[in-house]
């Protein structure tokens, strides 16, 4: 076998295998805190202290704001627990304590009133996330059906779009692509401006061996967010599978010199170091 072909199979597959959960970390497939979004609307917060406080202290002392919200999850009703459990799982977030996360949070999304469903559709979504997190992608999938019901059933699109997209990344992971194909449509019609989007439905059109469809995705990908490092990878990937080495070295050498931090680029320069230098 050539070494051209060598990297372009390892590119398509990805370094561990072929793709599934943990495939390659371009495709999205990844650890990630739960999603917010202006839609994503909490009910009016009670004047407590305890409350401001818990919130306030997620990002500065995580623990301590873990320890505040379940001591008041334990002594409240109605709202207060339901936020007190939006807090312990924001804290449980912050400090990867993924399973203590997804409880909270389907603590929280079960107690939201049947009329609230936006607000259970994001409970909901971010347990979701946790159990993706945790690497549960079955759990994840069906606390995402759930909360995409719900966003629908109250017409919320943007929030809707936001969980197809959650749920397209996770079958896209697990090489379920045909169905993952119409939720990123959904997706894409509701938030075609949105680079994340773009990004999805590149890998998804690539691993499909659909090159042109990709690089039109990764195209408007890069209109939207050009220094993205994970969309820069993917960028560089599907030139390199389309033949254009030249284009591929200058997505990643600009992911390694801007992002040199990301995961991305310790992916980059793997596949600098397999590609080698121009003119090779």
């Amino acid at each position: 076998m050539s070494f051209s072909i060598a990297l372009l199979m390892m590119l398509q597959i990805g370094p561990w295998g072929p793709a599934g959960p943990a495939g390659d970390p371009h495709d999205m497939v990844r650890d990630r805190p739960p999603r917010e979004s202006a839609d994503m609307t909490a009910p009016q917060l009670p004047q407590t202290a305890w409350l401001n406080q818990c919130f306030d202290l997620v990002d500065t002392d995580p623990a301590r704001a873990n320890s505040i919200a379940q001591i008041q999850r334990d002594s409240t009703t109605g709202t207060e627990r339901i936020l007190a459990n939006h807090c312990l799982g924001l804290a449980a977030t912050k400090m990867e304590l993924w399973d203590q996360a997804q409880t909270a949070f389907i603590a929280a999304r079960n107690e939201v009133p049947a009329e609230e469903l936006p607000l259970r559709a994001r409970m909901g979504a971010m347990a979701g996330n946790a159990a993706l997190a945790r690497g549960d992608s079955a759990m994840a999938l069906t606390l995402f059906d759930a909360a995409r019901a719900d966003a629908l059933a109250s017409n919320s699109g943007d929030l809707a779009a936001l969980v197809a997209l959650d749920q397209a990344r996770v079958l896209v992971g697990l090489d379920r692509l045909a169905q993952a194909g119409p939720l990123l449509s959904e997706a894409l019609n509701l938030r075609p401006n949105d680079p994340e989007a773009r990004l999805l439905s590149a890998t998804f059109y690539r691993r499909q061996g659909q090159l042109s469809p990709a690089q039109m995705q990764i195209d408007q990908a890069l209109a939207l967010a050009s220094d993205d490092p994970e969309i820069l990878l993917e960028a560089g990937v599907i030139a390199v599978l389309d033949n254009r080495d030249n284009t591929a070295r200058s997505h990643w050498e600009v992911v390694v010199a801007t992002s040199p931090d990301h995961p991305a680029a310790a992916t980059a320069r793997g596949y600098l170091d397999q590609l080698g230098p121009a003119g090779q």
